[in-house]
């Protein structure tokens, strides 16, 4: 499958990201690299991928995450026909 964000530009983002060494270098990079709610934001949409692995319903991770049913539903369909990056992380962990 072509990625539809592949160029050179992305390349260079994922290449820093896979220097860093630890969870503290994260955190410096990402507060540097992005805005307090787009850290939040993509620390919610991994949050309810987790729970949408875990065959956690809709209800439960809108109550516990406060996510709108839409970026559940958005995260979802990541789950079932994305290019399986969720899953490949959530074997790791």
């Amino acid at each position: 499958m072509e990625s539809k964000i592949k160029d050179k530009n992305t390349d260079l983002l994922f290449k820093a990201v896979l220097q860093l060494k630890n969870i503290d270098e994260c955190y410096a990079f990402f507060e540097d690299l992005c805005t307090v709610p787009e850290i939040k934001a993509m620390a919610q949409r991994i949050v309810v991928a987790k729970m949408l692995t875990d065959k956690r319903v809709y209800s439960d991770i809108a109550k516990e995450t406060g996510a709108s049913t839409a970026t559940i539903s958005r995260v979802n369909r990541s789950l079932l026909y994305g290019c399986d990056g969720y899953k490949a992380v959530f074997e790791r962990l």
